[in-house]
């Protein structure tokens, strides 16, 4: 199905919209960070939105664009958690009926903050996948709008808006090391970055036990993959189009991170920054480790996506870092 093309206009129009709603997110540099890369290093807080996460922009994009004939049909959404936050917290805003279907191994965290905003949740399948296919298949049924957590135009212009953040910020920069999950992040990051420089390297991440964004990207092909990373906002099993096709044409680079190299760079969050990352947002990290000869002397940005972390994922974090010592 072809898209529509999104524009930077689009991107700034969708920041005029989310402004009354969602003010920007620190940009904060850290001096243990930084020896620690050998390099200028920035962390771009999407844990301090309101959701704990970056989706939240799209959500609330999305939703306040809606026709008057979709909020009286409502909408309806699957989501490994923090995509469904942003649709349960922007609903609830502009008034509308939203239902929720979630893996029955969803983030006890991310099923609470959905639940209190007022949103029905749907527990169904193994996976977001199986999720997502009972989410289209109910739409089908009741007329609800479904919303693709990945193929939405005003998804991706709405999470866009925190790269223009960046930009207002930092007037040079040389590298941003964005997770993916579905690639909605880092296909509006391409796309205000290269838009404002070229020359400025945008870089993927995603789990090595969970590659399908990964492989669809490095083949040119619609690949579907194992999902078995315990990083919930990495883990998507089927790629979506649309941010791979923005991806394809802006994306410089993509790298795969083991889940030790997820939990090492979680921990080193925690000491560095006192922020507590989900394992997704720890992935800028955990790649910027990898490549840290090239990123030498470079101003480089690693977006922290998301800070929803279970309390039993806490534990096992702190239970592996005793088992290492």
């Amino acid at each position: 199905m072809p898209f529509p093309k999104i524009t930077l206009a689009d991107v700034l129009k969708a920041r005029q919209i989310i402004a009354p709603y969602l003010a920007p997110t620190p940009l904060y540099s850290y001096h243990g960070l930084n020896k620690l890369l050998e390099a200028e290093v920035y962390i771009k807080h999407e844990n301090h939105q309101p959701v704990g996460a970056f989706k939240v922009r799209g959500g609330i994009n999305f939703i306040a664009q809606l026709s008057t004939e979709e909020r009286k049909r409502g909408v309806i959404t699957a989501s490994s958690g923090n995509h469904g936050q942003s649709i349960a917290f922007a609903s609830k805003l502009f008034g509308v009926r939203a239902t929720i279907a979630l893996p029955e191994n969803a983030n006890p965290a991310k099923v609470e903050a959905i639940r209190s905003m007022g949103a029905e949740i749907v527990f169904h399948g193994r996976d977001f996948d199986e999720a997502r296919e009972f989410a289209e298949q109910e739409a089908q049924h009741t007329g609800a709008r479904f919303i693709s957590s990945g193929d939405e135009p005003l998804l991706i212009a709405g999470v866009a808006t925190y790269a223009l953040e960046i930009f207002s910020t930092l007037a040079h920069l040389d590298v941003i090391l964005v997770p993916v999950g579905g690639g909605s992040g880092a296909a509006g990051c391409c796309l205000v970055a290269k838009s404002i420089n070229p020359n400025i390297r945008v870089i993927g991440v995603q789990a090595e036990k969970a590659p399908a964004a990964y492989l669809s990207w490095k083949t040119g092909q619609r690949v579907e993959a194992r999902m078995e990373t315990f990083a919930e906002g990495l883990a998507t099993r089927v790629p979506f189009d649309l941010p791979q096709a923005i991806m394809r044409e802006l994306l410089d680079d993509f790298l795969l991170v083991s889940e030790d190299d997820l939990r090492h760079a979680m921990l080193l969050l925690i000491e560095h920054t006192r922020n507590l990352p989900e394992a997704a947002g720890a992935a800028a990290l955990a790649a910027a480790l990898k490549i840290k000869p090239l990123l030498a002397g470079k101003r480089t940005v690693l977006v922290m996506s998301g800070g929803n972390i279970a309390l039993g994922q806490l534990r096992e974090l702190m239970n592996w870092r005793a088992e290492k010592s």
